[in-house]
């Protein structure tokens, strides 16, 4: 049930409340990114002091009270804070009428695959798809999805280019995806082998006071408190006056930030453990797994605070992006599909550690997950890690040298006004016009003039100078006229 409404409820509340920015306007779009920054951190924030709160209340109150009725007081008091904001929220709409939007973008693939015999290089079939802004034309790998705007062979009714759009912006999405599954796996080790590590050495922090190993996963709490007003205050001015950009950074250079990060808190593991196993080594504790090994807990430290700012890169940085690239019906779903690459990480961490665990451990031999860990090799498995996120990082780099950021809303905003820029533009020519001489009178021709007027006869080189000056006063007011169309016409322009 939790895991039922964390689902609905985590990427839902970030789309709404992300949506209270114009997105269309350039200071709230950077404030929108900020959003993202702010809300984990005090999600984090919450995330720590309930551990503090309702800790103390099941040891020194009641334990029900502590696991059941403290968190749902806190939810009626939330709720009811959401509920008093109602009417001053911003409830997007949308200037056009839309169906279903899984269903349309699934009719851009069914009207590709029916259209694939079709070339768009053919006369008069390709020349004009997805111009004037879009994100990307026609071509290479996605050129299969453009061939949705063409009609079909028999007669079918072609998709729009939002739809193409849209169809391509999520197949763009997917190698990110991939590669963010792959990095994200690493983060499944703080909860398991890091806490076991801690189990075996010695956790005094202060005399007579021994500190729980699963306590240190309130660091990671710590260091996003930390991360997030250093990264607002610090990194993006300091950022934003190098790159000269709004934003700072782009939202693909934070996410790879984010895993070249994992990629050496791995290491770091590594390199602890090994430390950890050498000195159980040395003190002859190898086969004596209940003996704590002389080794400070304060070792492990560094881990846990690289994984706040991990989570302040990548994992917030991931969000934002999905949110920002999907479909603007979909933005929910996006947020849900950054969430989906964690959870689906988990469990390839268990996969592949069930499967190193049978091919380390057969026949005898001592495996890299044994339940005496002075005697596995958990070093080698945080070794494998890094490997692994850093084969990721190549490739999330060479995806997204490739990708091209969406921009289909700015194209349809710009299609929505161009019929009232051009009435604007109209209104201001005559308004120009009503400032010059004769503004009544080119006012009158430019409105009253008869569509097939006769032009004015031209006068050819051969007639004398008498035959020129002996021009009719109705010839004269013509090629007056005419002028000012002209000159109107060049305002137009």
């Amino acid at each position: 049930m939790v895991a039922i409404g964390q689902g609905g409820h985590k990427p839902c509340v970030q789309a709404f409340g992300a949506d209270q920015f114009d997105s269309r306007d350039s200071k709230e779009r950077i404030s929108r990114g900020s959003f993202f920054n702010w809300w984990f951190m005090t999600l984090s924030a919450g995330i720590t002091l309930s551990f503090l709160v309702v800790v103390y209340v099941q040891d020194n109150i009641s334990w029900a009270l502590g696991l059941i009725g403290t968190p749902c007081l806190f939810m009626v008091m939330a709720l009811a804070l959401f509920l008093l904001g109602r009417k001053t929220y911003r409830y997007p709409k949308e200037d056009y009428k839309e169906k279903n939007a899984l269903a349309r973008i699934g009719r851009v693939f069914v009207t590709a695959y029916k259209n694939r015999k079709l070339n768009l290089a053919d006369p008069g079939l390709g020349e004009s798809l997805l111009e004037d802004g879009s994100s990307q034309k026609c071509r290479g790998w996605l050129e299969c999805l453009g061939k949705a705007l063409l009609p079909g062979e028999g007669g079918g009714e072609p998709c729009t280019r939002k739809d193409v759009e849209d169809a391509m912006a999520l197949v763009r999405l997917i190698p990110i995806w991939i590669t963010s599954v792959i990095s994200t796996i690493p983060y499944a080790q703080y909860s398991t082998f890091f806490t076991k590590q801690g189990v075996t050495v010695d956790r005094k922090i202060l005399p007579g006071f021994e500190i729980p190993p699963a306590s240190f996963q309130s660091f990671i709490g710590v260091s996003i408190l930390i991360s997030v007003p250093t990264y607002e205050r610090v990194f993006l001015p300091l950022a934003r006056y190098i790159t000269k950009k709004p934003s700072g950074i782009t939202m693909l250079q934070r996410i790879g930030a984010g895993m070249v990060l994992s990629s050496f808190n791995m290491v770091v593991a590594a390199l602890v453990e090994t430390k950890r196993l050498e000195i159980a080594k040395e003190y002859g504790l190898v086969d004596r797994p209940d003996a704590t090994v002389p080794m400070s807990i304060w070792w492990f430290v560094p881990q846990y605070i690289l994984l706040g700012m991990i989570d302040v890169f990548s994992l917030v940085g991931t969000q934002e992006f999905f949110y920002d690239q999907v479909p603007t019906e979909l933005r929910s779903i996006g947020l849900a599909l950054s969430l989906s690459a964690m959870g689906l990480s988990s469990f390839l961490s268990g996969f592949l550690i069930t499967a190193i665990n049978w091919v380390t451990g057969k026949d005898g031999g001592d495996s890299w997950f044994n339940t005496n860990l002075n005697r596995a090799h958990v070093d080698y498995f945080y070794w494998l890690l890094a490997a692994f996120t850093a084969v990721g990082f190549l490739a999330f780099l060479f995806f997204s040298r490739l990708y091209v950021y969406r921009r289909v809303d700015q194209v349809y905003e710009q299609e929505k006004s161009r019929g009232e820029a051009n009435e604007a533009g109209t209104r201001k020519v005559i308004q120009m016009s009503l400032s010059q001489p004769h503004a009544p009178q080119l006012t009158r021709d430019l409105v009253l003039e008869e569509p097939h007027s006769k032009p004015v006869p031209h006068c050819s080189s051969n007639h004398d100078t008498s035959e020129s000056s002996s021009l009719s006063v109705d010839d004269k007011k013509k090629s007056r006229k005419e002028l000012r169309v002209d000159h109107a016409a060049s305002i137009v322009r």
